[in-house]
């Protein structure tokens, strides 16, 4: 089959819809807002939706992967941040394994952000 697709943009739900905005943003997604309780983040030619939606057991079982080119480089990003204490979120330190490397980021939803670095 030939898709001949051009993106695939993901779906995440919000406990908290306004955090959450704040917390994408936070991270360096450009916010299109498509209706009071829908918005599209952006980076480059990259984009997900946030909706006004929760369920724990979706949020808490959603993991999304964004490849980076220095995964060391983009945790000390992210510490410097201070997500942490801004919205209690948890940031896990770079590990290096076979396949490559990854750090991992809770989002105030639950949602689990893995950024990683596959090895060539």
């Amino acid at each position: 089959m030939n898709h001949k697709a051009t993106s695939i943009r993901p779906f995440i739900g919000a406990k908290d819809f306004e955090i959450s905005r704040s917390f994408c943003r936070d991270l360096g997604f450009e916010e299109g807002v498509l209706d009071p309780k829908f918005s599209v983040f952006k980076t480059g030619d990259l984009a997900f939706y946030l909706q006004d939606y929760y369920d724990k057991s979706w949020n808490e079982n959603t993991m999304i992967f964004l490849e980076v080119e220095d995964v060391d480089y983009y945790y000390n990003q992210l510490l410097a941040l201070n997500l942490t204490e801004k919205y209690g979120v948890k940031l896990t330190p770079t590990v290096h394994l076979d396949w490559g490397s990854e750090c991992f980021l809770h989002d105030p939803s639950g949602v689990l952000w893995h950024f990683g670095k596959f090895n060539k």
